[in-house]
């Protein structure tokens, strides 16, 4: 086959064929098509998108360029999977919850993708907690603890990680077969029982329209069911940051209160959404309502939070975590009146300037930068009012946040009825997918 011929048949608009997508699949992972060649194709494919049974044959190629997890009979196997916001720290929260329900949870999280946060990133500011597991240590974790958040292996769609390095340099992060490939066939290799998916749209993530959102939540279930994988995706709102904290070790801290009971509404009524989906999709005789009550026992109780301490020294990590020592600096509103709109994405801008987050995968990251949103959407301020708290390690990186801060938010100067936001704002699933 020839790589030339087949980029030029995508960019014509054309309709690859599961021998060439393996093809292209199996010599890109083996070096033999250079990065160049694959970032043209993957543009063609940005631009002209993929059929839903191309994406198949991606998700099923990039799968089978790894091996798959096995599991002994036992409790049902689940997972989660966010497309990435910011002030995400759900999966952090969600995995020992559902592993104090008696579910199996081999969590497979990524690093911070541009604005948006990384689940590992955030861990990784638990002193000592390694998210390097092989596949061996993954299990007994799973099979001793009931949950683990580890980064993927290099036998676990391979051809996923090279691929995902690529998609971030060269700015096609953004694309619905690409995504539905990267996401699924990860967890395919799980071997899972049920999967739930939050695909995030507004302005802090990558699907900013409704739309594309809705395309994307399709895409999953639709594969996903191909595939014989009970997949639900929840299509929820990134028009503001999730929670109060946005960084790494400030959204562990966060996690960690909404573990005890307590922590910012949002982010505990989300945790409790993505989970009911999971416990009525695989236990038949549970209802919505019954399924919530047993999650926020688990997290009243301290059970969930008892799962996540066993993890975390399973893993290697050493808590309670230390208290930051950074400087912090306010910002004021300029203006009264009530906060209509955010521009979200801004604040992940303004977390990478600080330090706190990477543009490319390979730079380090200073976990303990972080910001603190004060208000809401439909808040009212006051003139000279402070609505961030920003820490920070230098002025030369607070100056730069300061300038991404700017003008991040619209306030309405004339009275107007508070915004009501909507957390979850559709729901698809691949029992409902033709």
């Amino acid at each position: 086959m020839d790589i030339i011929k087949i980029i030029h048949q995508k960019r014509d608009g054309g309709e690859l064929t599961s021998e060439q997508i393996k093809w292209v699949i199996e010599s890109y992972s083996t070096d033999k098509i250079p990065d160049y060649q694959m970032a043209a194709l993957g543009m063609a494919i940005f631009l002209n998108g993929m059929s839903n049974l191309e994406t198949i044959y991606l998700t099923e190629h990039m799968l089978d360029s790894g091996i798959s997890l096995q599991w002994q009979q036992g409790n049902p196997v689940v997972d989660k999977h966010s497309t990435g916001g910011i002030g995400d720290k759900i999966s952090i929260i969600l995995a020992p919850l559902l592993a104090s329900c008696d579910f199996r949870v081999p969590m497979i999280s990524g690093r911070g993708l541009g604005p948006t946060g990384g689940t590992l990133d955030k861990l990784e500011s638990v002193s000592g907690f390694r998210t390097d597991l092989t596949e061996k240590e993954l299990q007994d974790i799973v099979h001793t603890v009931g949950c683990v958040i580890t980064g993927t292996t290099p036998q676990i769609a391979p051809a996923d990680r090279k691929i995902y390095a690529l998609r971030d340099v060269t700015g096609i992060v953004a694309s619905v077969p690409l995504i539905t490939a990267s996401i699924l066939s990860k967890k395919l290799a799980e071997n899972l029982d049920a999967l739930v998916l939050d695909v995030k749209c507004g302005s802090g993530s990558f699907m900013q329209s409704i739309d594309d959102a809705r395309h994307l939540a399709r895409s999953l279930c639709s594969v996903g069911k191909h595939f014989g994988l009970q997949t639900t995706a929840l299509i929820t709102d990134m028009n503001q940051p999730l929670g109060k904290m946005i960084g790494n070790k400030v959204e562990v801290d966060e996690s960690i209160q909404v573990l005890k009971g307590s922590g910012p509404y949002d982010v505990r009524e989300l945790t409790l959404n993505l989970g009911t989906e999971l416990l009525v999709n695989c236990r038949n005789d549970t209802t919505h309502d019954e399924a919530r009550e047993q999650l926020i026992g688990c997290l009243d109780s301290g059970k969930a939070y008892d799962c996540f301490v066993n993890m975390v020294h399973a893993q290697g990590g050493r808590l309670p975590l230390p208290k930051i020592k950074n400087n912090f600096h306010e910002l004021v509103s300029s203006t009264s009146g009530r906060i209509s709109q955010t521009d979200c994405r801004r604040f992940g801008e303004a977390i990478i300037a600080l330090g706190g987050g990477r543009k490319q995968l390979h730079e380090k990251i200073d976990h303990t930068v972080g910001i603190e949103i004060l208000v809401r959407l439909g808040d009212y301020v006051e003139k000279n009012q402070p609505w961030c708290r920003i820490l920070y390690k230098t002025k030369e990186t607070l100056h730069r946040a300061k300038e991404i801060l700017t003008n991040t938010l619209v306030i309405d100067t004339e009275e107007s009825a508070t915004r009501h936001v909507s957390l979850v704002t559709e729901r698809y699933t691949s029992f409902e997918e033709p």
